[in-house]
């Protein structure tokens, strides 16, 4: 064998024509502008194929043969045999290759095989082009790109350097069988002439016609998509479809606008057939440190009686969405969002952004849509986000939605000890306002009546108290700044037993000045207060871990007591509480020090929480870990026993001297399964007051997911009556590729299903077709389940084509 590495000359100017001529056969992975967003099921993921090392731009090509002849008398080189060549990273493989100096041609033949730096591999049997590789031609030309696409052509010419003509060309992006590689793939598109021109980067397709399992299932004269090279490019996308009686049926083909390299368009007017034409457009735009987009709609309808009674029963309906985000540093971001509609019941009435897709089961749509400005710093041990923020009702109720502007949060944790323990301190800042006060009924006869509902009139006014309602909102302005320091340090002494003293104080400075509307001086002082809270803290934490080591595995038993010290609550139940609102006592906030959820509420008095902690961890796999506790107030005012405007505290099962007992149970046997169960028992009695148990089964073809909730009534906050149900969830891989779901919900007191929800599908690395279908039920006022509503979805993908939805 003769090896030769030389610099670029006569010999290796038509290779390194070869090289960069045949990049085009990867023309066919084809690149879109983003499609339409998929939903539901997505394809499975491609492993990625590794890329060749770069090799080093140097201009050096190494050429291998079995043989290389020179033809001196009619200027012809020959390599032949197993030839190899390699140029900055581009390698080709032939059994012969001849280039004739006097034409300027290069000719090869024999299984070519063409690799170039970005792993786009190239296959043909016979090539033959101009060394400037402006024209040639090719036969039994087939390409494989890095991101798993591929294409094949009986014959591919190249002219004037810019047109590629593939003739009987197929594309397709499913890999070839395993079994049977000349088994036609799951879908290809095939054309008797595919065109590409790399001046516009496009491809365009004649008399093309797509094909399932081989088999034609539509036809398409022409369309045209972007080759592979291009990430963006000016087209429409994919149709979409939907179905509202409100608006008829209507149709969306978006157009695709990539007007500069860092910024871009989309135009996707719906046509109706009741209400004429919705537009919708969309800009968006990056920039060096972020990004920011708008996006518009509106519509002038023709029939606003189909809204009759409704905000929709106007003419011109529209709205307007902006959201950005931007690094300042590699610590700051700031950003916003943006809102503002005509009407509240535009999104909904039309299925707009958070609306859209109706197939999400189990969930509730959202009540409000937020506006809001934000600065975020995140540093090693602190952290910073000050934001103001709007929500927009999406329930006409826009008068009891308060303006947040601002909330300040600050955290940080010292670099340094103080005693030989940890400082850190938290700060934070409210100011919010609201036009009118939000009561919620919690008997039986204030939902019924409205005795809850705001109003001027002075018999309303009397009925609105605490024994019928709660006040969510107070009306007014609310001012609060909170500072909190704390201090902790663990010992663990001879006997092994750990010791945690830890102490901690905080500060409140609170200005409300609430609005003397009917009713709401039945909750909370009414006019100017101003408030300084100061909750000094100081306690004790305990632990003992036993454990006991056996041949199957290792038990831990660990009891674990708390002492904490400090005085009553200052003005317990006095003041607005809007972001303490939520309050579920359980294992998870046993050893919380305040279990309160916000700022505007303290937890005071003495208090001890004690309980025991077993974990059990197996040898062979798998663990159990219990918890098991109750809570005491020792001494002082029992904060969960104050009511408030909300009445957080009471009926949470720490309203008591001793609070209920609270347990929980974990079991993971493996990864397959996992078991949980989380209970509250009443501390007189031992009854039930919220019980949860989940289990998981998640195995290679299928999974199982139950959840059983039982939870005692709660008057004190509105929940009249007990509330059982199960909820439960499967997936199973029926075949290799088939996937079918389903979930339902049933409550257990009315003895009624009240949601469920059913899809399938086939999935895999090329192609998605999934249907979803939702029906829920509301039974409230029937004695029979009556139909709440029906949603479905429709979903079609061809990896790197196309994706659509229809509902």
């Amino acid at each position: 064998m003769r090896r030769y590495r030389a610099r670029l000359t006569a010999v290796g100017r038509p290779v390194l024509a070869l090289v960069f001529a045949f990049m085009f056969a990867a023309a066919l992975g084809v690149a879109t502008t983003p499609p339409a967003s998929a939903q539901g099921f997505t394809y499975n993921p491609i492993p990625p194929r590794p890329k060749p090392p770069r090799a080093a731009n140097d201009g050096q090509m190494l050429v291998q043969a079995v043989e290389v002849d020179y033809d001196y008398n009619n200027s012809r080189v020959s390599a032949v045999g197993n030839v190899q060549m390699f140029y900055n990273g581009t390698s080709v493989e032939a059994d012969k290759v001849i280039y004739d100096q006097k034409t300027k041609r290069l000719h090869a033949e024999g299984n070519i095989r063409m690799t170039d730096a970005d792993g786009k591999i190239t296959y043909a049997d016979i090539m033959d082009l101009s060394d400037d590789y402006r024209d040639g031609f090719v036969d039994s030309l087939r390409v494989d790109t890095a991101d798993q696409t591929r294409m094949a052509a009986t014959r591919a010419e190249r002219s004037t350097g810019n047109y590629t003509v593939f003739e009987n060309g197929v594309y397709t992006a499913c890999a070839p069988c395993r079994d049977d590689p000349k088994k036609p793939p799951l879908w290809q598109v095939k054309g008797a002439r595919i065109i590409h021109d790399q001046t516009e980067k496009m491809l365009y397709f004649e008399n093309a016609q797509l094909e399932f399992f081989g088999v034609p299932m539509a036809y398409l004269p022409y369309f045209s998509t972007p080759d592979p090279t291009v990430k963006r490019k000016t087209g429409f996308l994919m149709p979409s479809y939907t179905t509202v009686s409100t608006y008829g049926f209507g149709v969306e083909t978006p157009f695709y606008w990539a007007i500069a390299p860092d910024y871009d368009a989309t135009f996707n007017p719906r046509f109706t057939t009741r209400q004429g034409v919705l537009f919708q457009g969309e800009f968006r735009q990056r920039l060096i440190n972020g990004s920011y987009q708008i996006r518009a709609y509106g519509i002038d309808q023709l029939d606003p009686g189909a809204f009759a009674g409704q905000p929709g029963d106007r003419t011109f309906r529209g709205g307007v969405e902006t959201k950005g985000d931007f690094t300042l540093n590699d610590k700051w971001v700031w950003g916003w969002e943006g809102v503002a509609l005509t009407d509240f019941m535009m999104l909904y009435d039309y299925r707009l952004a958070q609306y859209k897709d109706p197939v999400q089961s189990f969930l509730t749509l959202p009540t409000e849509a937020v506006s809001q400005l934000y600065l975020t710093g995140v540093g090693n041990r602190s952290y910073f986000d000050a934001r103001a923020i709007y929500y927009l009702s999406l329930s006409g109720l826009q008068s009891q939605v308060p303006v947040i502007a601002p909330v300040v949060d600050y955290s940080n944790v010292l670099n340094y000890s103080f005693l030989g323990g940890e400082v850190s301190y938290k700060t934070n800042f409210t100011n919010l306002n609201r036009e009118t006060a939000v009561f919620d009924p919690i008997t039986t006869v204030a939902a019924a009546d409205g005795t809850c509902v705001s109003s001027n009139s002075a018999d309303t006014a009397k009925s609105i108290v605490p024994a019928n309602c709660l006040l969510r909102g107070m009306p007014g302005t609310y001012a609060r700044l909170t500072g909190e320091a704390d201090w902790r340090r663990s010992f663990t002494d001879s006997w092994g037993e750990i010791w945690t003293p830890f102490a901690s104080i905080r500060a409140d400075a609170i200005d409300a000045d609430i609005s003397n509307q009917p009713g709401v001086a039945n909750f909370l002082p009414v006019g100017n207060t101003q408030a300084l809270r100061v909750m000094p803290t100081i306690g004790l934490e305990y632990r003992y871990p036993f454990i006991n080591v056996q041949p199957w595995g290792s038990t831990t038993v660990e009891p674990i007591a708390q002492v904490i010290i400090r005085p009553n609550e200052p003005y317990a139940g006095k003041l607005p509480n809007e972001d303490a609102q939520s309050l579920t006592f359980d294992t998870s906030n046993l050893f919380s020090v305040d279990k309160f959820s916000g700022y505007d509420r303290v937890e005071g008095g003495g208090r001890a929480n004690v309980g025991v902690q077993t974990t059990t961890q197996f040898d062979r796999g798998g663990s159990v870990t219990a918890v098991f506790g109750q809570s005491y107030q020792l001494f002082g005012l029992n904060s969960y026993a104050v009511a408030d405007m909300t009445n957080t505290g009471l009926d949470s099962g720490l309203q008591t001297p001793k609070s209920d007992y609270v347990a929980s149970v974990a079991y993971s046997p493996n990864r397959t399964y996992t078991f949980s169960t989380r209970a509250r028992l009443d501390q007189a009695t031992g009854s039930v007051q919220r019980f949860e148990a989940e289990a998981r089964a998640n195995f290679d073809r299928w999974s199982v997911s139950m959840l059983y909730g039982d939870y005692a009534a709660q008057p004190e906050i509105g929940y009249l009556t007990r509330r059982e149900g199960i909820l439960g969830s499967a997936s199973a891989k029926v075949a290799a590729n088939w996937v079918v779901t389903g979930s339902a919900r049933w409550d257990l007191v009315a003895n009624q299903l009240n949601q469920y929800v059913i899809g399938a599908g086939y999935v895999d690395d090329c192609f998605v077709l999934a249907v979803n279908y939702v029906t829920s039920f509301n039974y409230a006022t029937t004695t029979s389940p009556a139909v709440l509503g029906h949603a479905y979805m429709l979903q079609i993908g061809l990896r790197t084509l196309a994706t659509t939805a229809s509902q």
